[in-house]
């Protein structure tokens, strides 16, 4: 099958690859358009049209998809078949429809759980311990199609939202050949969602990674990780910002917010209990260990976080 490749970011280059390697013939790859990066603005390449042109394959990057804007593009290409991850913008009608054998996506999660934008952060933030990648038709809904298959990975209580979604894209990129291969010789399967069970997983923002002691031990360090790198968790010390980047549980109580232990570490209370932070990071500063920041930078046992 002639195959169409949209995608944009670290996620959907590690899933292109993984297509290409598996043999299967790229006609074309879609992506976003370069944007400018860092202090010199200069425009920079998306991981998608990076890994295109290692691999030698052509990309395209229009700026938009609507009003049948990528139409002659299509007909150019005759794709058989769409490959959509993390492209970025929904599809409309005239793209789905026109291949032989429809679009399809790799979404991480276990459909209909955690349809949206961010499932791989929020399966770590509602405390799963496991998620995996789904294989579907795509429709006019948002993560809605019929799904064709699956595959589970277990979430650690060490994972971070970085670590699961290299977990992520290293099997959603399996799960992509192997649903094309099945779609090319006929033995793919449709099963429908089942919507009354359907969860939504909305976009991060960085107002959701400030900690609210009184949450339990449990909930925190989720938070903690399910925000590693974006948008991270953060308190507050006298006004200001301390970045939480890694924690774990540890013994003590008493009133949530309040530092327990800093001598050589950071202990802090919350609404069951305690946990130590393990790295953090000043604004402005790089992170460092919790003993390194406090040799700088005391903080007094008894004061209280997140004012």
């Amino acid at each position: 099958m002639r195959v169409l490749y949209m995608g944009t970011p670290d996620f959907a280059a590690t899933v292109l690859e993984g297509i290409f390697r598996a043999g299967h013939e790229i006609a074309g790859v879609i992506s976003q358009p370069d944007k400018p990066k860092n202090r010199g603005m200069h425009m920079e390449p998306t991981p998608v049209k990076k890994c295109a042109e290692a691999l030698g394959l052509p990309v395209y990057q229009p700026e938009t998809l609507r009003d049948k804007a990528i139409l002659k593009y299509l007909e150019e290409v005759q794709p058989e078949i769409i490959v959509v991850v993390a492209y970025g913008k929904l599809l409309p009608e005239y793209v789905l429809s026109f291949p032989k054998y429809g679009c399809v996506n790799m979404h991480a999660s276990l459909l209909p759980k955690y349809r949206g934008a961010a499932p791989i952060q929020w399966s770590i933030l509602n405390g799963e311990t496991e998620t995996g990648i789904t294989a579907m038709y795509m429709d006019k809904g948002l993560d809605t199609g019929d799904m064709i298959l699956k595959t589970r990975v277990p979430i650690t209580k060490e994972d971070t939202a970085q670590t699961l979604h290299d977990k992520l894209a290293a099997s959603a990129a399996e799960l992509a050949a192997e649903t094309l291969s099945r779609i090319a010789d006929g033995t793919a399967t449709r099963e429908k969602q089942k919507d009354e069970e359907s969860t939504y997983a909305p976009l991060l923002t960085k107002e959701l990674g400030r900690i609210s002691w009184d949450a339990s031990s449990r909930q925190i360090l989720d938070k903690i990780r399910g925000l590693f790198p974006w948008p991270g968790a953060y308190s507050y010390k006298d006004g200001q910002v301390l970045k939480l980047i890694s924690a774990r549980e540890a013994e003590g109580s008493g009133t949530p917010g309040t530092v327990l232990r800093s001598r050589g570490c950071l202990v802090v209370a919350t609404g069951d209990g305690a946990v130590e932070i393990l790295e953090l990071q000043l604004a402005g500063k790089k992170k460092m260990t919790a003993a390194a920041l406090l040799a700088g930078n005391p903080i007094a046992e008894g004061t209280v976080l997140g004012g």
